[in-house]
């Protein structure tokens, strides 16, 4: 990535009061960040972490 390039960051459409997760993709790896305080630091993910992860979610391995 560039100096002066940002991450084009993403929200799930179904996200509502702005607590949700934002997701961008850079040299092919997937950040993950808060969306409520995304001055912190995101989380980065290779491609088939990511895809797991989105696996486990369809799946509902992730029930809280």
């Amino acid at each position: 990535m560039m100096e002066n390039d940002s991450p084009k960051w993403h929200r799930s459409s179904r996200c509502s009061g702005g607590t949700c997760v934002e997701v961008a993709m850079v040299d092919g790896s997937y950040l993950v960040r808060d969306g409520k305080n995304p001055q912190l630091p995101a989380h980065t993910f290779s491609k088939d972490e990511w895809l797991a992860f989105v696996a486990g979610v369809k799946n509902g391995e992730f029930v809280f």
